[in-house]
């Protein structure tokens, strides 16, 4: 009998930027018990990251940082070794792991409003198709920001 494949989440941002949906994916999957590695290979990007997790929202807290890595629940981080036992890894920046079945879920964030990126994803959706152990499932925004399985 052969493992359930790794589901690969693609969330197509349309409303929100990608580092906006990043606590509120965060939040659901720390609530949900999973450690989570986000990862994004500009060093800029996730310092802003880090300050946005501390304010997003005043009435709540997410544990997260760079430094100590074994102990945040939440790493931020231009590797994607998860250096935490993270068993869930949000990608930003166009990038996935060479293997994503050593993560339980991926949930990778592309901006659907720019064109670069889109290829990106698209390129990494039909790569990911190709190979076995693991399940790209497309996620859409609704309306009001929340997410729809759309395929």
């Amino acid at each position: 009998m052969s493992e359930a494949p790794t589901p690969v989440g693609f969330y197509h941002c349309t409303r929100s930027r990608p580092f906006d949906v990043v606590p509120v994916l965060a939040s659901k999957a720390i609530e949900a018990g999973h450690r989570v590695l986000v990862h994004s290979a500009d060093g800029g990007e996730l310092d802003a990251l880090d300050s946005h997790l501390w304010t997003y929202d005043p009435g709540s807290f997410l544990p997260h940082g760079r430094d100590n890595p074994a102990e945040q629940p939440v790493l931020l981080s231009d590797d994607f070794a998860p250096a935490n036992g993270a068993d869930l890894l949000i990608s930003l920046g166009g990038k996935l792991p060479g293997d994503p079945a050593a993560f339980a879920r991926l949930l990778y964030l592309f901006d659907g409003n720019d064109e670069d990126s889109l290829a990106a994803a698209r390129a990494h959706w039909r790569a990911l198709k190709a190979r076995e152990g693991v399940q790209p499932v497309y996620w859409t925004q609704g309306e009001k920001g929340g997410w729809q399985k759309a395929g």
